[in-house]
């Protein structure tokens, strides 16, 4: 019985094609990664600015937002002229607005210490807060001026002077609560019933206060010309209306016929 031959094994020689990746390859790898790697930068840079640019939109309305409010509230609220705590209404022309001591109305000579120009009509308003802290009423007197800015910033500043003490003994120093900035105008205009004018006076016209009040606000835009721009605007109804003689008249005949 004959014994087979032993066999001889072969060793395994790595074909050169298995040995590794090859310089095409991994250029081509690396264009890929370049490729994808750009497009996710693209993406998360656009992601950034608009963050950025939303964040910076948000945080220049605010301001024009609370202004807004601010001055809605105090329209919206306003005492008829005439009465105890409350004066003529009047525009700013009318009513002593002005730079500083160029304005010569007696009747509104704190109008005149307000270290900017005065916008806005006298406003006696009630919105004032009420606390246990605050020795005065929710009566106040308002008004609304523009300053030149302190901190070298475009347009100008919006501020808002309050009174509260509508009866001192001597002249009371009013309250600046500075608003917004970057401000080219502020400008009121009132409505008789047909149509929008801009000056009121409440001892000539024919109803002490006006249907209604529209507040144009123009900002500042350094692209283009002052004025150029289309403003913001507001327009508040006017729903209290002082009573007049004739209406106390129909009232008192009214109530002594029933």
């Amino acid at each position: 019985m004959t014994t087979p031959a032993p066999t001889r094994e072969i060793p395994f020689r790595p074909s050169p094609r298995h040995a590794g990746f090859t310089l095409f390859e991994l250029l081509l790898a690396v264009a890929i990664f370049a490729v994808v790697l750009m497009a996710v930068h693209t993406v998360f840079y656009s992601a950034l600015t608009l963050r950025n640019r939303t964040t910076a939109q948000l945080e220049a309305s605010l301001p024009r937002q609370h202004a807004l409010e601010i001055i809605k509230r105090d329209l919206a609220n306003l005492l008829p002229p005439g009465g105890t705590f409350s004066g003529p209404f009047q525009s700013a022309a009318l009513s002593g607005g002005g730079f500083g001591p160029s304005s010569t109305s007696s009747s509104n000579a704190y109008r005149t210490t307000l270290p900017g120009r005065v916008v806005s009509p006298e406003l006696y308003t009630t919105t004032g807060i009420i606390s246990e802290t605050t020795p005065w009423g929710e009566i106040m007197r308002v008004s609304y001026y523009l300053a030149e800015p302190t901190n070298n910033t475009p347009g100008q500043d919006l501020i808002r002077s309050v009174s509260h003490n509508l009866l001192p003994i001597a002249e009371d120093q009013p309250e600046n609560q500075w608003l917004m900035g970057g401000v080219d105008d502020l400008v009121f205009l009132f409505f008789d019933g047909l149509q929008w004018i801009d000056y009121w006076d409440s001892s000539t016209a024919a109803t002490p206060l006006p249907a209604a009040l529209k507040i144009q606000l123009h900002l500042t835009n350094l692209a283009t010309a002052p004025g150029s721009s289309d403003p913001i605007e507001l327009v508040v109804p006017l729903l209290v209306q002082a009573s007049t003689n004739t209406t106390e008249e129909a009232e008192s005949e009214s109530e002594a016929g029933s």
